[in-house]
């Protein structure tokens, strides 16, 4: 039995092209994108990748916890590592991100794209524009247009006022301006608050039904988390209320339960969980079933880094509802472009006029530009069955 011999866990800082100013985190520029990147390798030399968004030292002390709960265990065992990564949850330190580096050494011992082995045929997917930054009306004017004119037919866009009238307005212009060209949606973000660095409007029930009228008035495709993620009965109130699909579920961490639990109260429209975030490529795949069952939609969140993007393309290449539902592109540019998301990636993952080719090379389907992660990258753990080796130096520098 092929088994998991080693680790490598490592911290990337590369450059972005320009600065870029998220909305879902007030007061923040961005001018790298950082992560925490996993290598696996088997005892036949498998490797395995996967990587999850951070500041620095976010998961400086988790190289002991892998290692324990890993080495030495079958890595196609997915129910395993599930119930592994849940033992890492009980201690606080949700870890999904790990899961699909497992899933690419299954698909590769296969010999087929991870989409294949889960049971996908569409080998191209229909991609909308994700916008990541408030922009005043007559620059969301200019990105909508520079979007279109790439050939994608549906853009979403930011808004995160205090005052619930300047959001009103931002949607209003843009799908006033773009009617019968382009179909508008918007994300609220809502869900989680990430206000360290800046302030940020909480959003009663009443604020969100006057924002969902706004939106069904102007004929908004959806609108995206505009209730806090852990009010489950506002939100399905909203839900039932809402002339506009209503969608959601990106980060809840406690993955499928909690995300099952909201399908079958009505909670959304169309269910968005990050395979990064929410429970891993299996638990994505269970809630697309059940979504089916229930007569839901299901189109995955992806906005992290190029691993984020790549593992939940394939969770929605192999989902059932390519035909009919839209992949998310995170595009900002000048900052948020693929060659800066996907920065140690050999061959960035950039989209064909609005549609994305599947990888056809087995696992995920891409491979590691080693210069670039000698470059931005600091290995500062590495264990096997026989020894560990922790490597402080090499988070000396990382703030």
């Amino acid at each position: 039995m092929q088994i998991l011999d080693r680790i490598e866990l490592y911290v990337v800082n590369a450059p972005l092209a320009a600065p870029f100013a998220p909305s879902w985190m007030p007061g923040t520029i961005r001018h790298n994108v950082s992560f925490t990147l996993a290598r696996l390798i088997t005892d036949d030399g498998v490797e395995g990748w996967s990587a999850f968004s951070g500041g620095g030292r976010d998961r400086a002390g988790i190289g002991d916890t892998i290692a324990n709960l890993f080495l030495g265990q079958d890595p196609e065992d997915i129910e395993r590592v599930s119930e592994r990564i849940q033992i890492m949850a009980v201690g606080g330190n949700f870890n999904w991100w790990l899961e699909p580096a497992f899933w690419d050494i299954k698909a590769k011992n296969a010999g087929v794209p991870l989409y294949k082995l889960l049971g996908g045929t569409h080998d191209r997917i229909k991609l909308y524009a994700s916008a990541g930054e408030i922009k005043e009306p007559a620059a969301r004017r200019e990105e909508a247009e520079a979007r279109l004119e790439d050939g994608f037919d549906t853009m979403k866009i930011r808004i995160h006022d205090f005052d619930e009238q300047v959001d009103i307005a931002h949607i209003s212009d843009a799908a006033t301006y773009m009617q019968g060209r382009m179909k508008i949606s918007v994300d609220c973000n809502q869900a989680f608050r990430l206000t360290q660095n800046g302030a940020a409007p909480l959003w009663s029930l009443d604020r969100a039904k006057r924002f969902v009228d706004a939106a069904a008035d102007v004929g908004l495709a959806w609108v995206e988390e505009p209730l806090f993620g852990e009010w489950h009965e506002e939100i399905a109130r909203l839900t039932a209320y809402s002339r506009v699909p209503i969608a959601g579920g990106e980060l809840h961490l406690m993955g499928y339960n909690e995300l099952a639990r909201m399908a079958k109260m009505g909670c959304y429209n169309i269910f968005q969980p990050d395979a990064m975030w929410a429970g891993g490529v299996k638990q994505g795949m269970d809630l697309s079933r059940l979504c089916r069952e229930r007569g839901l939609k299901f189109t995955p969140h992806c906005w992290s880094n190029g691993f984020g993007f790549i593992v939940n393309a394939h969770v929605f290449a192999a989902s059932g509802f390519a035909d009919e539902m839209l992949y998310e592109y995170p595009f900002a540019p000048p900052g948020w472009v693929p060659e800066g998301r996907d920065a140690i990636i050999g061959q960035p993952f950039v989209h064909n006029r609005g549609w994305f080719d599947m990888p056809q090379t087995p696992g995920l389907g891409f491979e590691i530009d080693h210069r670039a992660l000698e470059k931005h990258g600091r290995c500062f753990f590495k264990a096997s069955r026989k020894e560990r080796h922790w490597m402080p130096e090499a988070l000396a520098d990382i703030r």
